[in-house]
């Protein structure tokens, strides 16, 4: 499979492109924004080119996801203290945290632990990594689609069944461009 993947948003519609293949997914909430003008809570998903990180999954929901190559993605079980830290005034803003650890500390964060199956699987993007710039965006993330099929607050969702293919595909250095 291709490399990269491409999102098209058409007539209020979104898709992911990934080599012949067509995948209905959904964007933020306020549509598509560039790198540059996007700021924490804007519930826009970022345009660029972004590399694909990590992984996380909630090992009593799915199977660990398997990957065609080994060593391509680094895959980490979700546990009821992981959390993505959200709040601009820290210095693990946009990074896996140990919720136990910052609870503490009175910032804001994300579970990724959650009721819903939006986060069963998340893909990690680089969005706003190396350097990470306060308030350009938090938790950028490839996740699963809402029973609903809702607009994200600002990730792609895909469902479930199609991230799990894409994962079984993926080639060496696949990087998502918005």
């Amino acid at each position: 499979m291709q490399k990269n993947w491409l999102v098209i948003n058409l007539n209020k519609k979104s898709f992911l492109k990934v080599g012949n293949k067509i995948f209905e997914c959904q964007i933020g909430e306020g549509g598509l924004k560039t790198a540059r003008k996007k700021i924490e809570g804007d519930k826009t998903t970022p345009i660029g080119k972004w590399h694909l990180e990590t992984i996380f999954y909630r090992s009593d929901k799915i199977l660990r996801p398997k990957l065609k190559k080994k060593n391509i993605l680094k895959i980490n079980r979700i546990t009821k203290n992981c959390g993505w830290c959200d709040d601009i005034r820290s210095k693990k803003y946009n990074r896996y945290i140990k919720i136990n650890n910052f609870q503490s500390l009175n910032l804001n964060y994300e579970k990724l632990w959650r009721e819903d199956e939006a986060y069963d699987i998340i893909i990690v993007t680089s969005h706003n990594v190396k350097p990470t710039i306060k308030n350009k965006g938090s938790a950028i993330f490839i996740h699963c689609s809402s029973s609903n099929n809702k607009k994200t607050a600002g990730c792609i969702a895909l469902k479930k069944n199609d991230i799990s293919f894409l994962l079984k595909n993926l080639c060496h250095k696949t990087y998502i461009k918005i």
